[in-house]
């Protein structure tokens, strides 16, 4: 679910602006699951930019008030949402967790860091959702220790039909800044490509596992 439709472009906007989203339809990419797509997105590099930075934290902060009230503690998602996670903990004055893919090998092999009392109130921090399989191993990782799961925020999600099922099955509720869609419709209103390339980045999104540049 967009938080708000007006800052769902203004946040696409914005990724495009600092090319934390790149759009390279004739020279597509290719991510670790072997896919190719036209588009990648690496939120990191937000925090290179302070006032892109401040824009993303107080919608997340004023996302998760609307959507959920004042959690217990934030939760962000290692390694991509620790820092915003972090910025949104702070803005809020509330404890911050993060939650590791696996328990680490050494030490006291812990896999969430940070305090958390059982039954205390938990929203978690995402900077992207792609399939939704790490964003909810966290969740999974949460209620694993009795946390009470409000749902998550994150800057960007693909809205891949299978990441709603996930999150449908997992019965976690989820609120994005932007989206794919939205990135589109802005990428269309500002003319940033051409109407042959804004129609491979459609076509893209239909079956993106099995796309493959024309």
């Amino acid at each position: 679910m967009i938080f708000d439709k007006e800052i769902a472009r203004a946040t696409a906007e914005q990724l495009l602006q600092i090319k934390a989203i790149k759009l390279q339809p004739e020279q597509p990419f290719t991510w670790a699951s072997g896919w190719k797509s036209p588009i990648y997105c690496d939120n990191r590099i937000t925090l290179s930019y302070p006032k892109v930075r401040t824009f993303l934290r107080q919608q997340l902060v004023a996302a998760i008030l609307k959507e959920y009230g004042k959690p217990d503690a934030i939760a962000g998602v290692a390694t991509g949402a620790i820092a915003i996670g972090v910025l949104v903990a702070q803005e809020l004055g509330l404890p911050f967790i993060y939650i590791r893919p696996e328990p680490k090998k050494h030490g006291r092999q812990n896999k969430i860091e940070g305090h958390l009392e059982p039954g205390q109130n938990v929203v978690i921090v995402e900077d992207l959702i792609s399939t939704g399989g790490s964003s909810l191993k966290a969740f999974d990782a949460l209620k694993e220790v009795n946390a009470n799961v409000l749902g998550m925020v994150a800057l960007f999600t693909y809205c891949f039909p299978v990441s709603l099922e996930n999150f449908e099955k997992a019965k976690c509720k989820l609120v994005t800044l932007s989206d794919y869609e939205h990135l589109l419709d802005q990428v269309n209103s500002t003319g940033y490509l051409k109407e042959e390339s804004l129609n491979t980045l459609k076509s893209w999104r239909k079956d993106p596992s099995v796309w493959q540049p024309a």
